[in-house]
């Protein structure tokens, strides 16, 4: 017959995420999705998470930016009652309403009682203003949506904000970019308590394009490469991506597009904000990034088919842009493995 200690071990931890008020209904649904089906697919008897949605105001309603209304389970001063267990895991969605909620000096103590007794305590978003709030996050490296990373450090200058990755963790404090990065961030939450196959099985139900880890910029260079105003070198700009180890010099990329190579260099660098040069190194070390995160392709074959000739070239550009190694970085983030880059 089982313990009581193992009774209570396979009880399913806790997910409690504040809504502020109004909130960005992904920030909240989103981790709420992965979760979900995490119970799902984790193949346990009992489901491993039970998530509750608190908002901030008394009437348990939470308002969102797009105007839809949801029920929370109760109000957040309420919730721990209601549950009658501890918090395992505490998110602090974003929204519009991060700045009200920020100010709300009930919930800054709530959180702050709170956090001693809770397993991991994150920020979706603009929640990073109101767990900043709490000066939990004092001398910690953040992150928030890059819309809103300079004024969270002019707001909190203990703070070191990282506007690049899409989600960071530092010790048991867990901060993410907008929207579907919660996502990303509830992944790897997962991933940490039931293992990596079951956050993979997660994002396939999902039907997530990729499984970030937490590195990975909030602009690709990809995404970056959509704001250019030419049909034709968003084209163009498609075919570089596919081509990575062939010849994309200057004239090459110039005659797809049948200009000179001089005004090809002169528009591109206009239109995508980089000459063509830096893009395209910035689109062969993305490519390397997630060569080293899911194959087991030796460096040398890695730099041929990325177009660096060969592995000394694309240490170097590597070491520009990501500030590690390839060796590291696989170390750190290949799939499964899990790790510490600063380690």
């Amino acid at each position: 017959m089982p313990s009581d200690l193992h009774l209570v071990s396979e009880l399913p931890r806790v997910v409690v995420i504040v809504a502020p008020d109004p909130a960005q209904e992904l920030d909240v649904t989103g981790p709420t999705a992965v979760f979900g089906a995490a119970n799902k697919l984790s193949g346990r008897p009992q489901p491993p998470y039970e998530v509750h949605v608190v908002s901030v105001s008394d009437d348990a309603i939470v308002r969102t930016e797009s105007g839809l209304r949801m029920l929370a389970d109760a109000p957040y001063y309420q919730i721990v009652d209601k549950i009658g267990r501890p918090i395992d895991t505490l998110l602090i969605s974003g929204g519009s309403g991060h700045a009200r909620a920020a100010d709300d000096a009930r919930l800054i103590d709530w959180i702050r009682a709170q956090a001693p007794r809770v397993r991991r305590l994150g920020a979706v978003c603009t929640g990073a203003f109101v767990l900043a709030r709490t000066g939990l996050l004092d001398a910690q490296r953040v992150t928030t949506h890059w819309r809103h990373a300079g004024r969270l450090a002019d707001c909190n200058p203990r703070l070191t904000v990282d506007a690049d990755p899409i989600w960071i963790r530092a010790g048991r404090f867990y901060t993410s970019a907008g929207v579907t990065a919660g996502m990303d961030l509830s992944l790897a939450l997962v991933e940490e308590d039931l293992g990596y196959a079951v956050s993979l099985e997660v994002a396939r139900e999902l039907v997530l394009f990729l499984r970030r880890p937490g590195n990975q910029a909030q602009f690709s260079t990809s995404l970056r490469a959509q704001a250019a105003e030419s049909p034709e070198l968003r084209a163009l700009q498609g075919w570089m991506a596919d081509n990575l180890g062939g010849d994309l010099s200057v004239g090459v990329l110039a005659e797809r597009v049948a200009m000179s190579p001089r005004n090809f260099a002169r528009v591109f660098a206009k239109q995508v904000g980089e000459t063509p040069a830096r893009y395209v190194e910035r689109l062969r070390v993305e490519a390397v990034r997630r060569l080293l995160e899911g194959s087991d392709r030796r460096l040398e074959g890695i730099a041929r088919a990325t177009g660096f000739g060969n592995a000394d070239i694309m240490r170097q550009a590597f070491l520009r842009h990501v500030q590690t190694t390839p060796e590291r970085y696989r170390a750190a983030f290949k799939a499964g493995q899990g790790g510490d880059l600063a380690a």
